[in-house]
């Protein structure tokens, strides 16, 4: 029994020992950890001016600019979050914004804090705008005269909540004062104490931990048991900008346009012979304005006789405007893109317009690029206001949209125009490298579908029917093609004993006819094609059809295109 005493002190003391050591362990294992985070580390803020963004419940790597008190942020982030309508032309140091019915414009980094509506002046009470190593900066607050969306700034440190749509969100008040911690974690540091009392947002709720945001838009975590009265509630939507308002010149029924290539004064005595048979058609648009240098200056080929004469037949002449004959003569982003030659340009179209009685525009401008397309846009923006107090229609021609030509901006065309007209052809085009259709019902099928959904209205999206096909002619592993109408391809075929097979995936009649060496394809353009894709359009109830070009048609296409105008129901 000695012999045991000694173990048996050893093993009190051991357990002593081991009991004055778990004690601090577990206390320390239990604990709540007091670390503060420094919120500037924490939001990587390296200079006074830098405000992190918190878009909805969000932390986005974009940052405002805070400069003398006053919130700035850069263009790309006007851009894709708020508005797109903001035209800045660096060149002229002017930053525009169009409405319905005037021009707004602000200098950049001339340090003025007033602005002008037309030619009156306006005091904003801060400068609009300045660059900074190559960027934009527009100020906030100057951007929401022209976009719906709030905003919150909070300090120390700098930091800012904004709101570009509203809905249901989850809310708690805490029912103590609580810690906010970078992640759910009693060890984890704080970011922030929320008095009791607080309302917060409820972003993910969980057993023990739920993710928060704070009234001061710091988002982190929360122990759940101190959250209580959780209910949705609906957000208020800021109504500040309500939007431009464009007058309604479009028709409620369908319009059924014909483009009329006039290449010469003389060309306009053909009027009477393209439309005899032309049943349907109730939009004629003769080529008849061309631009051909830098001045803005164009090429005039219009005739008041010419409408008088189309007005008697009941239709409404939308002379075309292009880009094409004089291409290579002139810059189209210098012309655009100059304030004063936009002018010009614009002026002359609107003499133009009343000087032979028009009723429409018809913008076909093929020459756009990427750096041009603001350009392009803004002279768009401007022309409506002066189409829209003339009360006439101003429609624009574009390609079938792609990922290459997303810069079109085809929703804002679907804003200013009246009628954003798809060139629903040249699915393969002249000189192209493969053998294929003008234009098969898929790819008419994806343009109009893809317009649709770039945000184009169907009552203002009309669809351009190709009145021409191609002959494909392939000799010793080379391809060449020529363009004919749809009457001289037809008759080209029939006397080479040409055989045809419906291809009900294309929807249109597929010839191919081998002569030694050589390989001739057709993917004819005819009367079953034409109907297929007029059956197509109807489903889509769009603001019409349009033809490329008069005179060479098969006259037997005009009762299906009177057929597909009097069934049309234009944006059900």
């Amino acid at each position: 029994m000695k012999r045991l005493i000694p173990f048996a002190v050893a093993v009190v003391l051991i357990v002593i020992v081991g009991v004055f050591w778990l004690i601090p362990e577990i206390r320390k294992r239990t604990s709540y950890s007091t670390e503060r985070v420094d919120l500037n580390e924490y939001y990587q803020i390296y200079s006074s001016t830098e405000v992190p963004v918190m878009l909805q419940d969000e932390l986005i790597e974009e940052r405002a600019q805070l400069v003398d008190g006053v919130v700035y942020v850069d263009q790309d982030f006007v851009s894709n979050h708020l508005t797109d309508r903001f035209y800045y032309n660096e060149a002229e140091g002017v930053l525009l914004y169009t409405t319905a019915t005037d021009v707004i414009r602000a200098g950049v980094d001339d340090g003025s804090t007033v602005y002008y509506v037309g030619e009156e002046e306006i005091s904003a009470g801060y400068q609009i705008a300045y660059t900074k190593q190559g960027k934009l900066f527009i100020a906030l607050d100057y951007v929401k005269n022209y976009a719906n969306f709030e905003y919150e700034l909070f300090r120390e440190p700098n930091r800012m909540q904004l709101y570009t749509e509203w809905g249901k969100i989850t809310t708690a008040t805490v029912s103590d004062d609580v810690e906010v911690r970078t992640l759910g974690g009693i060890k984890c540091p704080i970011l922030t104490t929320v008095p009791a009392g607080s309302k917060v947002t409820v972003l993910n709720q969980m057993e023990t931990w739920t993710e928060i945001k704070t009234p001061d838009a710091i988002k982190g975590y929360v122990e759940t048991k101190y959250l209580k009265n959780i209910a949705e509630e609906e957000q208020v939507p800021v109504t500040d900008f309500a939007g431009i308002q464009y007058p309604k010149v479009t028709s409620d029924e369908a319009i059924c346009l014909g483009w009329h290539y006039v290449g010469s004064q003389s060309a306009n005595d053909n009027l009477a012979s393209l439309v005899k048979n032309a049943s349907g058609m109730n939009v004629i648009s003769p080529t008849w304005f061309f631009v051909k240098d830098n001045e803005g200056t164009i090429l005039d080929l219009g005739s008041r006789s010419y409408v008088e004469k189309a007005h008697q037949r009941g239709l409404e002449v939308w002379a075309l405007v292009e880009d094409i004959t004089y291409k290579g003569k002139f810059d189209l982003g210098v012309v655009l893109g100059t304030s004063e030659k936009r002018a010009v340009l614009i002026d002359t179209l609107m003499d133009a317009v009343n000087k032979y009685g028009l009723d429409g525009l018809n913008i076909d401008f093929e020459g756009v690029s990427k750096e041009s397309a603001p350009h392009f846009l803004q002279f768009l923006r401007e022309l409506s206001i002066r189409t829209h107090e003339a009360g006439i229609i101003l429609s624009v021609d574009n390609y079938m949209p792609n990922q290459g030509n997303r810069y079109y901006k085809y929703a804002e065309q679907g804003i200013v125009a009246d009628y954003v007209i798809l060139m629903g052809y040249d699915e393969h085009w002249a000189g192209c490298e493969e053998a294929g259709s003008v234009a098969s019902l898929p790819f008419v099928q994806n343009g109009i579908s893809g317009a649709i959904d770039l945000g184009v209205p169907s009552e203002k999206l009309i669809n351009a029917l190709p009145f021409y096909t191609r002959v494909w002619e392939t000799t010793g592993g080379k391809l060449k093609d020529t363009t004919d109408s749809m009457v001289n391809v037809a008759l080209w075929a029939s006397a080479r004993g040409m055989e045809f097979t419906w291809d009900s995936e294309l929807c249109q009649n597929y010839g191919r006819l081998e002569k030694g060496d050589t390989v001739y394809e057709v993917w004819m353009e005819d009367t079953d094609s034409i109907q297929a894709k007029l059956n197509l359009m109807l489903d889509y109830h769009l603001g019409g059809v349009a033809c490329w070009m008069l005179g060479y048609e098969d006259p037997a296409v005009w009762p299906l295109l009177q057929g597909y105008v009097e069934t049309n129901v234009v944006g059900n």
